[in-house]
């Protein structure tokens, strides 16, 4: 069974409990420019224009009276509340409760109000009615958005372009996968080997292998610093722009490099100088693609989520890479589909590619499933 495999459906993470204004804290303007440190061809690359802003970033350029918000939200709860259970029934998709939540967040994000308060608006009396409140779309696209996320099932990450994760707010879009709760422990556990052992911070590059929007190379870039490097890989020029923007973002340009190809493709000046690897790949079986969640299956990048008949093609690809790329005592974590994945792993590691890894372990996620397969070089 494929367990929590569908869009994060909480605004906040356990690790993430401050309000929106930490948003805005230490990051770099809107108006900054993408720009890759290793060149990507101009045939493949994504100008910065391609990009989706999220809602929260735009400026508040328009305006409505909290009459029109009001009578927006009455129409869009009641639009929620006529899901019930359907969604959850069909296919493990968001209740009505969540989706009023949703509602709430998407309100938080689209206007301009108090910092400690962004959506008091909704609960003044009919003398205010009239009175204007600046929004950052019109009210034609926010009606246009809430169909989508009701009628398309379009993720509601997709829909205010951002996602909260661990103490981050990145940016996504389609053709960007949508982080998870779950992959924020391979940070955790980057963050606690590094602070038993220094050396893993100063004495090589770390690199993230199909960084999607970044998420694992800017959480690990923050860890390291000034002191140590991290390179991430895409082969989605989307993945790749979406990547390069975030970063840009959080200011780690001169410790996170993008650079677009396939897993070890662009790394060849970095065989056996790897000090540490991750990775989140498509570890989804073809057959079971069909039967996720309708926000994942109709909008999310097949190319991140299909891992072949087993679920296993990039798996198995990234560990043999792995024995090649990574120096003496190098460190790697990757994220599977669940047990009886990351068993044969384990077992692949310790017997088909004995003398290549020692203390091959399995690693379990927040629900207790073992998610994660972790070792080290020899």
């Amino acid at each position: 069974m494929i367990l929590n495999f569908f869009p994060c459906l909480i605004r906040y993470s356990i690790f993430t409990p401050l309000p929106l204004f930490f948003k805005h804290q230490n990051l770099l303007p809107l108006s900054c420019s993408i720009n890759f440190i290793k060149p990507i061809s101009s045939s493949s690359s994504i100008s910065a224009k391609t990009i989706q802003v999220p809602l929260f970033l735009k400026p508040p350029i328009y305006s409505t009276t909290i009459l029109e918000l009001k009578k927006f939200q009455n129409w869009a709860k009641s639009l929620s509340l006529s899901i019930g259970l359907k969604f959850l029934n069909l296919d493990n998709g968001p209740e009505s409760n969540l989706l009023c939540r949703e509602l709430n967040w998407l309100l938080e994000d689209v206007v301009e109000g108090e910092e400690d308060n962004p959506t008091g608006f909704l609960t003044l009396g009919c003398s205010e009615n009239e009175r204007l409140v600046r929004m950052r779309v019109e009210m034609e696209e926010l009606y246009d958005l809430w169909k989508q996320r009701i009628e398309e099932r379009r993720p509601f990450q997709y829909i205010v372009g951002c996602e909260h994760w661990r103490d981050l707010v990145l940016s996504v879009q389609e053709g960007v996968l949508i982080p998870r709760p779950e992959t924020e422990l391979i940070v955790d556990m980057v963050e606690e080997l590094i602070l038993k052992d220094k050396e893993m911070k100063q004495q090589g590059v770390w690199v993230d292998l199909g960084t999607g929007s970044g998420a694992l190379a800017i959480g690990i870039g923050r860890l390291l610093g000034n002191e140590g490097r991290v390179i991430a890989t895409d082969l989605s020029p989307i993945a790749a722009s979406v990547a390069a923007f975030n970063v840009q973002r959080y200011n780690l340009q001169d410790v996170v490099e993008i650079r677009m190809g396939s897993w070890f493709e662009p790394l060849d000046e970095f065989k056996g100088k790897i000090v540490g690897l991750v990775s989140n790949p498509p570890y989804i079986p073809s057959g079971d693609i069909a039967g996720l969640q309708a926000e994942v299956v109709r909008h999310e990048p097949k190319l991140a989520l299909d891992g072949g008949a087993d679920g296993l093609d990039d798996l198995l690809n990234i560990c043999k890479g792995a024995a090649s790329f990574l120096k003496p005592g190098g460190f790697f974590i990757f994220e599977t589909n669940g047990a009886k994945q990351s068993k044969y792993l384990v077992n692949f590691l310790n017997i088909q590619m004995e003398g290549s890894f020692q203390y091959v372990n399995s690693v379990s996620d927040f629900a207790g499933i073992h998610r994660f397969v972790t070792g080290f070089r020899k």
